[in-house]
């Protein structure tokens, strides 16, 4: 095993973080989100169940500093050197009145960090408020600042590597599909059909295989087709639901995301005219992305669609997408909705998400899309219209 990119890609993410860094007035930071350390420097393993951090200085190579047990999968994930990866002893694995912060805390006073101008990331599933206070505690002479979101901002361009895994996430993406596609019928049970779709996301191609997507697969069915992020039951499809599949594909954690509707039988007017105004919003989407629009344009070129038709969607329509880790493949950066007025740059991936959940019934058309300097284009090639099954 190696790490997925070469060293001059890290070295030139760990440039435009401390580029950032030294714009806050930063002297290190403190990085608690799975997907940035990996970013940083390949790190991949499921470590994030206990406490893990990166510290990036100004003056201090990255630091990876985990649970013992896991410090190994730096050897093979990352070029980190050996003091670049420090542990903390197992004693300290969930323990009542001992705390694995305290132990990283104690090593970055050893490095001179008390006093220092430190940022962290404060609203990361994996970072918890336990934690930073023990590090605070640690390091009384310092000022710690918010910094939420900094290493994300630097995620939002890709580079043309990245751009490659996610090309071949989205050929996941699409046989993970045409599995959902293949299986679907009434009395398959959706468990039985989410067996096999996610052994094809993992199986990937012959030439790569694939990972867990960080969003769980997603099925609306029945009345669970009213909501957004139901999860898969034991019950079987029935003849006439309207059934959208939310689910993608996954390289080496870089997520695609894609959602389509299937009817079993005789589709119903109402699906079909809603079927009709999401494929046409979802043109007028694609016309109106490249680099340097804003994303609430991209949102009202949608929206005029919408209006035509009399519908409503009151939740963003998508948002920037790429590496991530259990809960969400989202970026937490852009939103395509109204208000945000943050231009696109260019290369970066997007996932436009058009869920309509209606009365009793709902459905979903996604695409994982490339923006270019004066175009876009979608990375997942898979077939637009409802997917209608005879019966």
């Amino acid at each position: 095993m190696a790490p997925p990119f070469s060293r001059d890609e890290y070295a030139d993410r760990l440039a435009r973080v401390r580029a950032a860094m030294e714009g806050r007035c930063l002297d290190v930071l403190v990085i608690g989100d799975p997907a940035n350390i990996n970013w940083l420097s390949g790190y991949d393993a499921w470590s994030f169940y206990t406490p893990q951090i990166m510290v990036v200085g100004l003056e201090c190579d990255p630091t990876w500093l985990g649970r013992e047990m896991d410090a190994g999968a730096a050897a093979f994930t990352t070029y980190l050197a050996g003091e670049q990866v420090v542990p903390f002893p197992e004693t300290l694995v969930q323990q009542r009145d001992v705390h694995p912060a305290q132990f990283m805390g104690d090593w970055m006073g050893s490095k001179g960090f008390d006093g220092k101008r430190i940022g962290y990331e404060s609203d990361v599933y994996f970072l918890t408020p336990a934690a930073i206070d023990h590090l605070k505690s640690r390091l009384p002479n310092s000022s710690w600042v918010d910094c939420e979101l900094l290493v994300n901002w630097q995620r939002l361009s890709k580079s043309p590597a990245e751009i490659v895994m996610l090309q071949q996430a989205a050929v996941i993406a699409g046989l993970a599909m045409q599995t959902a596609y293949d299986g679907v019928k009434p009395g398959v049970r959706q468990c039985d059909l989410m067996a096999d779709v996610v052994a094809a996301q993992i199986r990937g191609t012959p030439e790569f295989g694939g990972d867990m997507t960080a969003l769980h697969p997603l099925v609306l069915a029945g009345e669970a087709a009213t909501t957004a992020h139901p999860m898969w039951t034991d019950a079987p499809f029935d003849k006439g639901q309207t059934v959208a599949f939310e689910l993608g594909g996954c390289r080496k954690r870089y997520n695609a995301g894609l959602a389509r509707t299937v009817h079993m039988g005789e589709p119903p007017q109402a699906l079909l005219t809603t079927a009709k105004a999401v494929g046409e919003g979802m043109d007028e989407v694609l016309n109106s992305m490249r680099a340097n629009v804003r994303c609430c344009d991209v949102h009202a070129a949608w929206q005029a669609v919408l209006d035509q038709y009399g519908l409503e969607k009151k939740s963003r329509i998508g948002y920037s997408i790429g590496l991530g880790y259990s809960p969400d493949w989202g970026e937490h950066t852009i939103s395509f909705r109204p208000g945000d007025e943050t231009p696109l740059p260019e290369n970066a991936v997007v996932h436009i998400i058009l869920g309509m959940w209606m009365d009793g019934w709902g459905m979903e058309l996604s695409e994982t899309i490339h923006v270019r300097e004066k175009d876009a284009a979608c990375l997942t090639q898979f077939p637009q219209d409802v997917h209608v099954i005879d019966m």
